[in-house]
């Protein structure tokens, strides 16, 4: 009989990550005014949905398969370590090694941990077309997140955020300064270079900035699904 003792705990310790607020969007930091704000496990469903879907439209050359491997093992090390945001005082480099091995530490014992590691790994380095995908589909999606609080009338640049760490940043400050008059406008200029003139993912990012994100709660499919369950729920009493 096969003991699947270690395929549960690691299912078990990955799952916490629906439990873990994205620390970003707490008050410590951008405050967004919800009673929950997105947690770890919706932002990685969020983005495999993303790549999926870009993917479709547009016959990415990339490996489907292996790019949404990549972003629902890519947070794994948070199980751990938690969301670790640009503005906590550590380096990238020193992100990188407690996120390794925080990896390596859930992995361990499975059948298929060096080929996981090797793929968490491929995704940290974003060099191969598959890595790369899956990283843009990550930082667009906290993009199209941010936007959509924004747009929700959840987040604000106002008075009361200003103790919080983001800020204090002198990076935040210098384009406040240069005239940024969302939170999205911060989040476009700080994240829009990271896609590297990718015509899809700048797109993407331009399109967000004059458009408004909540357009599909007013979409017909809603109100046509209403009365599709008021007609099935009256004639099966």
């Amino acid at each position: 009989m096969n003991d699947f003792g270690l395929d549960l705990r690691f299912y078990f310790l990955v799952v916490t990550l629906t439990e873990r607020l994205r620390t970003g969007y707490t008050p410590k930091y951008w405050n967004v005014q919800t009673e929950k704000v997105e947690d770890i496990g919706q932002h990685c469903f969020k983005v495999a949905i993303l790549a999926i879907n870009l993917n479709k439209k547009f016959r990415l050359p990339v490996n489907l398969e292996r790019v949404v491997l990549m972003i629902v093992l890519h947070e794994i090390g948070e199980v751990l370590l938690g969301d670790i945001t640009p503005f906590d005082n550590i380096t990238p480099e020193q992100k990188k090694t407690m996120e390794h091995k925080a990896m390596h530490m859930m992995l361990e014992g499975l059948d298929d941990a060096d080929e996981l590691y090797a793929l968490l790994l491929e995704f940290d380095e974003h060099k191969t077309n598959d890595a790369m995908f899956a990283f843009f589909c990550d930082k667009l999606q906290a993009c199209i997140q941010v936007k959509w609080y924004q747009d929700k009338g959840l987040l604000k640049l106002s008075d009361e955020h200003e103790d919080s760490v983001v800020y204090a940043s002198p990076k935040v400050q210098k384009i406040l300064e240069d005239g940024a008059k969302t939170v999205f406008d911060v989040w476009y200029v700080c994240d829009r270079i990271l896609f590297k003139d990718d015509p899809l993912f700048t797109g993407i990012m331009d399109w967000l900035k004059v458009n408004d994100t909540t357009y599909t709660e007013k979409d017909s499919i809603f109100t046509e699904y209403k009365c599709w369950l008021d007609i099935f729920t009256a004639t099966n009493k």
